[in-house]
């Protein structure tokens, strides 16, 4: 066997590895007993360790330096990138430290998910003040001398900067404060009404799935208490969650999550356990669950369609037709909860949440000024004051695992699927009929072929630009959101 053999058998061994400490976390939010968590912090912990060790074994580098990469095809290449980086970025981290954040972050989130249940800041504190204190440490060895932040930045966004967040952030800002404020002055449309049996949700949720593509015989959908997408290649899972009264939060989450598994299962499988054998990046992954969600699953067309499967489940729920339906899905209106704003908000949450990372990571905002600090951004952005922790600095499971870096790719994924949505509905003319019969084959095949396909083949920007014909730009998503809350509200 040649040294590109050696190294691509011991990396599938690795990434199966990981797959299996996956699906420790997917059992930690699922299925596992609460009282568990001190035992599965010392497994996720044992595992991060072999896997960190695995990272940065030296037989790693004597592969890679005999290895002609120039020989190589274009996927060859693309895996020894990868590989290389990953093992560049282990050895900058010692094992002791990436072993000692795999047992916090996993003992805080249970921490946390108490911490929220109680409205209790003050418990969580010293599990954030520690995860703070570690995410630090990594950063800066991460970095070298560079920028932490921008060094934390580029495990979930390869190539994005601080510097050109800021500017992408400026530019839309503005534009979605002014849209958010001439829409709020209009009369709200009205809302569903009435109980909506949760088993009924999860039934018609799981029947959305399979309609968006999404292959069951290879996933599940179970429910959690943080919707999310888990693995990769032949057993991707995702989580949604139910409220009796609000339908729209299991339909619309469950929808989110099917983007984000329609991706990993649509790379080509001959990447399967490879590190192109997954999403590029979180803010490639999030623009497919976000055009699923907004673009498709929120639009004039499907919802119509939607409007008589639901009327089918739960008979009469206080909504008189198609377009007053399509009103209620997309409604603009008052509230704390980031998964559950609607389009024009949805990004100024995460611009929140991105300073205060910030500066938590630079150190000039400290975990014990954290709430005082989102309490006042909150106001001062959207004009009422946080009601409880679990609605405010509690919400997200984020920073208890050490997520810090993450919450940008939110947004980049919206701007993203602005660009692949102007490039789908040039590709597809029929894509609104297709839709209004609930057929998303159409436009789930044309993501598959133009970017799913690719894995982790391409950089973020580069994926995005060969399936979308132009570079990211916030500009298609802006004209987006414009056109159809303007159409909406009669601005």
């Amino acid at each position: 066997m040649s040294a590109y053999d050696d190294l691509m058998a011991y990396t599938r061994e690795t990434q199966a590895l990981g797959q299996v400490a996956g699906r420790l976390g997917w059992d930690q939010e699922t299925m596992m007993p609460r009282g568990a968590a001190p035992q599965r912090g010392e497994e996720m912990a044992a595992m991060e360790g072999v896997l960190h060790a695995r990272r940065m074994d030296p037989r790693v580098a004597d592969w890679l330096g005999a290895i002609d990469a120039e020989s190589l095809d274009a996927v060859g290449q693309a895996q020894i990138r990868e590989i290389t980086r990953s093992f560049e970025r282990a050895n900058k981290v010692p094992g002791a430290l990436a072993a000692r954040i795999a047992r916090v972050t996993s003992e805080a989130q249970g921490t946390w998910a108490a911490a929220r249940g109680d409205e209790d800041v003050a418990a969580f504190l010293p599990a954030l003040e520690e995860v703070v204190t570690l995410k630090r440490e990594e950063g800066a060895a991460l970095a070298q001398g560079g920028n932490l932040y921008d060094a934390m930045l580029d495990d979930y966004e390869t190539g994005m900067t601080g510097q050109a967040l800021d500017a992408m952030f400026g530019e839309m800002r503005p534009v979605l404060v002014d849209l958010r404020a001439a829409v709020l002055g209009q009369p709200v449309p009205a809302g569903v009404s009435g109980s909506f049996d949760e088993s009924k949700q999860m039934q018609l949720t799981r029947a959305i799935a399979k309609l968006f593509g999404y292959d069951m015989s290879h996933g599940r959908v179970d429910k959690a208490v943080h919707p999310f997408c888990s693995g990769s290649g032949l057993d991707v899972r995702v989580t949604t969650r139910t409220s009796p009264t609000d339908p729209f939060n299991c339909i619309y989450s469950t929808i989110h999550e099917v983007g984000h598994a329609s991706y990993e299962q649509g790379i080509n499988t001959d990447y399967l356990l490879t590190p192109l054998g997954r999403g590029v990046s979180m803010g490639v992954h999030e623009s497919q669950s976000r055009i699923y969600e907004n673009q498709l699953g929120r639009s004039r067309a499907f919802t119509g369609f939607l409007f008589g499967k639901m009327r089918d489940v739960f008979g009469d729920f206080g909504i008189a037709d198609e377009d007053a339906f399509y009103a209620a899905v997309n409604k603009v209106n008052t509230g704390y909860i980031r998964t559950e704003a609607d389009e024009v908000q949805y990004n100024l949450h995460i611009m929140m949440r991105y300073d205060l990372e910030k500066a938590l990571m630079s150190g000039d905002l400290q975990p014990a000024d954290l709430q005082a600090a989102w309490n006042e951004r909150f106001e001062s952005d959207f004009g009422y004051a946080v009601d409880k922790p679990s609605n405010g600095v509690l919400q997200d499971v984020h920073w208890s695992v050490g997520l810090f870096g993450y919450f940008p790719t939110y947004s980049l994924g919206n701007v993203y699927a602005g660009c692949l949505y102007e490039a789908l509905r040039a590709a597809v003319p029929a894509l609104d009929d297709q839709l209004a019969q609930g057929d998303t084959t159409a436009a789930t095949t044309w993501l598959r072929d133009n970017l799913q396909t690719h894995g982790g083949l391409y950089l973020p920007a580069e994926v995005i630009e060969k399936a979308s014909g132009q570079a990211p730009s916030a500009q298609p998503l802006l004209a987006y959101l414009q056109q159809k809350f303007s159409a909406l509200y009669s601005l």
